[in-house]
C-alpha cells in the first residue's frame, strides 16, 4: 500500500486527534506527537508491504505453479502473510 504524504498527514491529525479527544494521553506538543504519528504510520505501512513481498515470495516459490488469483493462491498467501506477521511480532 502506498500512502501520499497528504493522506499520511491527514491520517496522523485524525490519528492524534482521536488519542487526545478520547484522553489517552495528553500531548505537550502537537506538532511532535504529529511527527510520531506520521513516523508510526510510515513504518507501518513500510512493514506491511515487506511481509506482502514475503508472502508473494513463498506462494511463487511453490513446486507447483499456484496461479495469482485463485483460491488456492488466495489461502497460500494468507497463511505466509500470516506467518512472516506472526514471525516479526
Amino acid at each position: 500500500m502506498i500512502l501520499s504524504e497528504e493522506r499520511i498527514g491527514h491520517w496522523a491529525k485524525v490519528i492524534t486527534d482521536k488519542v487526545w479527544g478520547d484522553d489517552i494521553v495528553d500531548f505537550t506538543d502537537d506538532d511532535q506527537a504529529l511527527v510520531a504519528a506520521r513516523r508510526a504510520i510510515v513504518l507501518f505501512v513500510r512493514e506491511d508491504a515487506e511481509i506482502d513481498t514475503k508472502a508473494r515470495e513463498k506462494v511463487a516459490s511453490l513446486k507447483r505453479n499456484v496461479m495469482e488469483g485463485t483460491s488456492e493462491w488466495e489461502i497460500m498467501y494468507k497463511k505466509y502473510y500470516e506467518e512472516e506477521k506472526n514471525r516479526r511480532g
